[in-house]
């Protein structure tokens, strides 16, 4: 398959499509509203949604969630493309970090420059969001970049 998939801001008519790739893939959904939209960066194959991530903002640091690609397009390396935007927003909306949490993609997150980081060092704004009271199980690996050095 060529790779023709385009990253681009997600707009209103893609929440459904992210919502149902997130579902596909398991990852937590439970929190997230249609006006959560414009924390996410989407690649698009035409019309079609085939990937997103979002970046959310919690005083200067930044959670890195939802990144999720199809299954059909795996392998082409939307995934760290998708991470790489996400780290472009957070770095121009000024955030210092961006932190994560993951039950299975430590090794690709390691492989992009993210180191793990003990939850007893997540900056407290951070501990305050719903993955981390809630949505995901303390036995999810926590990552983090620098994005300021």
């Amino acid at each position: 398959m060529a790779v023709t998939a385009t990253l681009r801001q997600a707009a209103a008519d893609d929440w459904s499509r992210i919502l149902n790739l997130l579902t596909a893939a398991g990852l937590p959904v439970d929190d997230l509203e249609p006006a959560a939209v414009v924390n996410f960066t989407v690649a698009a194959d035409g019309g079609n949604v085939v990937g997103a991530v979002a970046e959310e903002r919690y005083g200067t640091h930044g959670l890195l969630r939802s990144l999720v690609v199809d299954p059909g397009w795996r392998g082409h390396g939307l995934g760290r493309a998708l991470t790489s935007a996400a780290e472009r927003a957070a770095a121009k909306s000024q955030l210092d970090s961006l932190t994560l949490l993951t039950q299975t993609a430590a090794p690709l997150f390691r492989a992009l420059g993210y180191r793990d980081l003990p939850r007893s060092q997540v900056p407290a704004q951070l501990l305050a969001s719903a993955e981390f009271t809630h949505l995901c199980p303390s036995s999810s690996d926590c990552l983090t970049k620098l994005l300021k050095v």
